[in-house]
């Protein structure tokens, strides 16, 4: 499997990095349309609330396999003071201050899963994944390629 893509968050240019990795990434390890767009605007999001409540941050990127499914692991972690109320800026009517408008709700909706920490001293971390479902083709290629035919 691929190695890992951090992107450091700074500022909006960086937003346009973020996306553009993960997209990448997603179409390598098989993503189907319109998987790769949504986890591009998921990041997007979370990117987005790095900068503008933070300032910077960073997101890392980590491809995993497993027995029938491989995926996409987002983690966006700041060190920011936290997010006050982490159940109320998960409801849909919680607005920010800018963004696509999807916010934390958004990016969830758009992910498999999706986890928030946050507290003043450690900052905050979104874990988000996306899967997808391994077909018979890439089992037999894999098993070709161990030798196991």
């Amino acid at each position: 499997m691929e190695d890992e893509v951090r992107v450091r968050i700074d500022g909006d240019a960086d937003l346009v990095s973020a996306r553009a990795e993960a997209r990448a990434m997603a179409e390598r390890l098989g993503f189907p349309r319109p998987d790769p767009t949504l986890i591009a605007t998921a990041i997007s999001e979370i990117a987005r609330n790095i900068v503008v409540h933070v300032g910077c941050g960073e997101i890392v990127l980590t491809p995993f396999k497993e027995d029938d499914r491989c995926g996409l692991v987002v983690i966006a972690h700041d060190d920011g003071p936290g997010i006050r109320n982490v159940e109320a800026a998960l409801r849909d009517a919680y607005t920010g201050r800018s963004g696509l408008g999807l916010g934390l709700p958004g990016a969830r909706r758009l992910m498999d899963e999706f986890d928030v920490t946050s507290d003043a001293d450690n900052g905050t971390t979104v874990t988000m994944k996306k899967w997808r479902r391994r077909d018979e083709l890439e089992f037999r290629r894999e098993q070709r390629g161990r030798g196991d035919e």
